[in-house]
């Protein structure tokens, strides 16, 4: 994700965290949001774009205990 890229999504008509998340495609890499997210804040404050929410957590569609992860696999299976 670059600046001119979230500029474009702006310019295109996307104007919320959210939106330009799902237009350019933050928030999927391996800080999870936690750096782009803010990055992309700070990119529409400067455009004159008063954000206040964050983006919408989508939890596991079927909740999987951890200890169920981190069972370790056996030869018999």
């Amino acid at each position: 994700m670059t600046r001119e890229e979230i500029i474009e999504a702006i310019v295109l008509g996307y104007r919320d965290i959210e939106s330009l998340k799902r237009y350019v495609g933050f928030g999927t890499g391996p800080c999870q949001g936690k750096q782009c997210i803010m990055f992309a804040r700070e990119i529409l404050i400067e455009c004159g774009i008063s954000q206040d929410t964050g983006m919408t957590s989508r939890p596991p569609l079927i909740p999987v205990p951890l200890a169920i992860m981190a069972q370790e696999e056996s030869d018999e299976e």
